[in-house]
């Protein structure tokens, strides 16, 4: 059995082609479109990296040990892989692509754009937000004719309440750095993604999402293991 197969998979048509979603866990995922793989936030706890597909992209939404996993980083990475990520993260990635917030490339072929992602309520003890403005990333990707948003370790800011015609979102519900499910649920509101994933989640009780956007029939919330 191939090692990747024990992890949850969603085949998504879009408008040129298909998108295959393997979902790790916390804030790991990979995608597979055009016959490429784009990793996201690799992190070796979820997953032993040296079994899974290598990487054409790489994208790490921020610096903290739980997006940004070298050793997890180096098991995927072959002599052609791209790896983007925000300032403070590609400081620590040789030859890696700096985006910054509101930045916009291509990146083996695909539009990538990154999102402010940070926090507005939660904060540390000393008073500091867990996530400051300016310095982590969310993407919208467009993979398979699909707008795909992967927010990040984020709160709901203005700029995600903003977005436009986003197809998927994932969204972190992983307490008390990013959202609560009524903060997910209030961002899915403004934007209304097509579908919406949360991931990241931790101990929150997912379900209660479910119930707070049962009155949003255009956004299909699935709940998948992401341990």
């Amino acid at each position: 059995m191939n090692p990747a197969d024990r992890f949850e998979t969603d085949v998504i048509p879009g408008l040129a082609g298909e998108l295959k979603i393997t979902f790790l866990g916390h804030g790991s995922l990979y995608l597979e479109a055009a016959g490429k793989v784009i990793h996201l936030d690799p992190f070796g706890e979820v997953a032993d990296y040296s079994l899974l597909p290598d990487a054409d992209l790489v994208l790490i939404t921020h610096e903290h040990f739980d997006h940004l996993d070298q050793n997890a980083l180096a098991a995927i990475c072959k002599a052609d892989t791209v790896v983007a990520a925000n300032p403070a993260a590609g400081q620590q990635v040789n030859g890696s692509v700096i985006l910054r917030n509101g930045d916009r490339q291509v990146l083996c072929g695909f539009p990538v754009e990154a999102v402010p992602a940070y926090n507005l309520v939660h904060l540390r003890e000393n008073g500091q937000p867990f996530h400051p403005k300016g310095v982590g990333n969310g993407y919208i990707l467009t993979l398979a004719g699909l707008r795909v948003y992967i927010g990040g370790d984020t709160e709901n800011t203005p700029e995600m309440k903003a977005l436009k015609a986003i197809d998927i979102a994932f969204l972190p519900m992983n307490l008390p750095y990013t959202m609560t499910p009524e903060m997910v649920a209030d961002a899915a509101r403004a934007f209304k993604p097509g579908i919406l994933y949360p991931y990241h989640f931790g101990e929150t009780e997912v379900g209660q999402l479910t119930a707070l956007l049962a009155g949003q029939p255009e956004t299909d919330v699935r709940i998948r293991h992401m341990p």
